[in-house]
């Protein structure tokens, strides 16, 4: 897919995994400020970071508060095929609506409000979590693994990141240390030794969400329950 010689560049609010795991060319990259959203672990994972029988919690965004992170510039031409590599990876089964929201970009010199491409949580779908206790939040990163690794992992190289940023969140170092990732730990600990501390934690009893399909055909359709 090519963008046409008119399209406007395109920005793509990160809070997650997509802060330090892109996967596409950016031009630039901007601390940035979204209102109206909060950054949470709401979302089970049901690939990615855990499985059907024992699901793992990502992070979305939830209406309310603000969220800082990052804000990427994509090059005009590459807009269309950005748009696609990430409709793949994050539309896999509904649980996140893809919007365009106004973002502040945090930096030297004048601030700047952009329109920013973003990916927030759908509280009707069945994978969304909601507000989880802290204790059983922490319960289910430290046990769940799924195709690309260790639930534990993931919230490691986000506190990493977040903290690379400045950008400091109290509810999520409260989830760090309930998860046994608190402190300088998180800072120097190798993925292994992540993957290690998650098989070690294997044993305990999982957490099971509504079930929801992977087919692609009915990954909305949770949509048409709704309004019906």
């Amino acid at each position: 897919m090519t963008a046409r010689r008119d399209t406007p560049a395109l920005w793509v609010f990160a809070y997650g995994s997509l802060m330090w795991q892109p996967g596409f060319a950016y031009e630039e990259a901007r601390r940035a400020r979204l209102k109206g959203y909060h950054r949470a672990f709401c979302i089970y994972s049901l690939h990615y970071r855990g499985t059907q029988e024992r699901p793992g919690l990502v992070l979305g965004l939830q209406r309310g508060g603000t969220c800082e992170g990052v804000a990427f510039r994509i090059a005009a031409r590459q807009a269309a095929s950005v748009r696609a590599y990430l409709h793949a990876r994050e539309l896999i089964y509904g649980v996140y609506r893809e919007t365009m929201v106004p973002a502040e970009l945090i930096g030297p010199g004048q601030d700047q409000c952009v329109d920013v491409l973003t990916y927030i949580a759908e509280a009707g779908h069945p994978s969304f979590a909601g507000v989880l206790p802290l204790a059983r939040r922490a319960a289910i990163i430290r046990a769940a693994r799924g195709k690309s690794g260790s639930n534990l992992a993931y919230f490691v190289a986000t506190l990493r990141k977040l903290r690379e940023l400045g950008i400091r969140q109290a509810d999520l170092e409260r989830l760090a240390i309930a998860a046994g990732v608190g402190g300088p730990y998180a800072e120097t600990a190798a993925a292994g030794v992540m993957e290690g501390r998650c098989r070690a934690f294997g044993h305990l009893r999982g957490c099971r969400a509504s079930p929801v399909r992977h087919d692609r055909r009915h990954a909305f359709s949770y949509r048409r329950r709704l309004s019906s």
